[in-house]
């Protein structure tokens, strides 16, 4: 049977992670109040942030940079695109 968490992103209950996504105490914070659905949102953009801002993970500062924006993302402050930022246009 999953795990149910009431997901602080969605603002509902939902599917909880199988696991703790990220190290030290943000990491358990994200496992006990995000679901995976959140989880996901966050994931796709992060990689919008990387690519776009062109971020190096194994950069300290990026890195700094991306825990700050996870933090907003999930946990309710404001994220913004990065300036110039164009969507992909879908297939459909």
């Amino acid at each position: 049977m999953p795990r149910t968490v009431f997901c602080q992103y969605e603002n509902k209950d939902t599917e909880g992670l199988d696991y703790v996504p990220y190290p030290g105490e943000l990491g358990k914070q994200v496992f006990e109040h995000i679901g995976k659905a959140g989880w996901a949102a966050w994931l796709a953009h992060q990689t919008m942030l990387i690519n776009e801002n062109r971020l190096s993970p194994r950069n300290p500062k990026d890195r700094a940079f991306l825990e700050d924006e996870l933090r907003k993302f999930l946990f309710g402050g404001q994220t913004d695109k990065p300036a110039g930022y164009v969507a992909p246009e879908s297939d459909a």
